[in-house]
Parts: structure tokens; sequence; C-alpha cells
């Protein structure tokens, strides 16, 4: 088993894992990211995020993505917006040493938070989020406005860009 800073040539296999994880979370469908947008994004003069990748042998059998946001109550942060380990993988040790990957990341970097989102079904998750010290917060609700929400609210303004 290794965990290491994700490459470019990585982002097949990462997006099999986002693949994955969507599938998980009960939303197949629903990536529109491309091999050549995690290229794009995450390998560019000031990337938008960044990965680290569990390897056994040859093969990444998981992944976790994160990027930098700033709190206006903590300074810098940072975001975790996948941890995915293949199903064949699960119960290895694999999601912890990503996670904790994370964690030394932020601490190397000197972040004052490090943020997540979980399904309130995925139980397992939360637990063990609880027991390794986060806390999972109750009442916070997620806000998003797809792209057809965003077309919808600039037509209805009638704002253009």
């Amino acid at each position: 088993m290794n965990i290491r800073k994700g490459r470019k040539e990585d982002m097949s296999a990462v997006l099999d894992l986002i693949q994955e994880l969507a599938t998980f979370e009960k939303e197949p469908d629903a990536v529109v990211v491309t091999v050549a947008d995690l290229e794009r994004d995450g390998f560019q003069e000031n990337p938008l995020f960044y990965t680290f990748v569990a390897e056994v042998g040859d093969e990444i059998v998981g992944m976790a993505l994160y990027y930098y946001r700033y709190s206006t109550w903590k300074g810098r942060t940072i975001h975790l917006e996948d941890l995915i380990v293949k199903e064949k993988m699960r119960g290895s040790g694999l999601g912890f040493a990503l996670y904790a990957a994370i964690i030394m990341q932020g601490k190397k970097e000197g972040v004052r938070r490090i943020e997540w989102a979980v399904l309130d079904w995925n139980t397992p998750a939360i637990d063990f989020y609880k027991k390794s010290g986060a806390k999972v917060l109750e009442d916070w609700r997620v806000a998003q406005m797809d792209e057809n929400g965003i077309n919808a609210f600039l037509k209805s303004n009638n704002l253009t860009v």
C-alpha cells in the first residue's frame, strides 16, 4: 500500500473512482467532469484541487480530492471534496490512510479547519468521523445551485453575463 500525491497521469483512474463514488451515493448519472477537465483543473498554474491516491501494486484503488477555501472566521481551510476506496479494498485501512493524509496536509499547511460533507444515511462514515474526533454538524444544511438553477436565476432576474 502506498499513499502519494496524485499526478496528471492518474486522472483517468481518479475519474473511475469518482464514478464509483457517484454510484455508491445513488447518483450514477451525475458525473459530467471528464479526464481532460481533471487534468486541466488540477495541474494548471494555480490548481483548483489536489489529490492523494492510494496504490496497491500498480493499481490506484483509492483517492482523496481536496482544495483550499477561506473562512471569514478561521482563515485558510481545506475542503475534502471526496474520499473513495474501491469496494473490493474497503476495510483494508486505505480509507483511514487517505483520511490521515488529508489531516496531515492540513497540519502541515497550518489550516485551522478541515471540512467535508457526509450524506445523512451513510452511518458507517458518520460513526467513523465522530470516532476520529470530527464534529458532524446537525444544524447546518448544504445549499447548492446547479447549472439549471443558475440559468433560471439569471433569466428570471434579467441578468446576463
